[in-house]
């Protein structure tokens, strides 16, 4: 098993990543992604091209994903290609409900059973509700759990319920 973990987009998302990746109690490997524009200033993140990358690393092995805010993008890219090694899908701080987004995670989870997903979205993400994100996600697969979170940020540090999750 590896355990794949997709930060958002800004720098100081590497400490969240850096975080789940102590804080994660499962078995395998834990790889936490860290973005090539972090540290060049000429790259730019391509969601599709980054994911294919993180495909070629798990060498057809079974994949947790954690992903929180773009990295939901990456990680729905990801479960598109390998559907059938996808094991489990945490979903944080899903940041836009755009109807290019929709399709994209329709093609990705919609094959996937939703007991194998959940979605943790803060009571007020400045990206999007956890109302909006429910909505969302019932066009995807409308058995995918949204669980609301009592934050008032786009920071998810719910470590125990990662690790619930990804055990049961």
């Amino acid at each position: 098993m590896i355990n794949v973990i997709l930060p958002g987009y800004s720098a100081h998302n590497k400490e969240w990543a850096e975080e789940v990746a102590k804080e994660l109690k499962v078995e395998g490997e834990v790889r936490p992604i860290f973005w090539d524009h972090w540290t060049d200033p000429d790259s730019h993140l391509k969601p599709k091209e980054k994911s294919r990358l993180i495909i070629g690393v798990t060498h057809g092995e079974p994949v947790n994903i954690i992903a929180k805010s773009v990295g939901t993008l990456v990680a729905a890219y990801i479960a598109r290609e390998i559907p059938d090694k996808i094991n489990k899908i945490i979903l944080c701080g899903i940041p836009s409900t755009s109807g290019e987004r929709l399709k994209i995670f329709q093609e990705a989870f919609g094959q996937i059973s939703a007991k194998r997903i959940i979605c943790f979205q803060n009571e007020k993400d400045p990206f999007a509700s956890p109302e909006e994100i429910s909505k969302f996600m019932s066009k995807v697969n409308f058995k995918i759990k949204v669980k609301s979170m009592p934050r008032s940020d786009h920071h998810y540090p719910y470590y125990p319920e990662f690790n619930k999750f990804l055990s049961s």
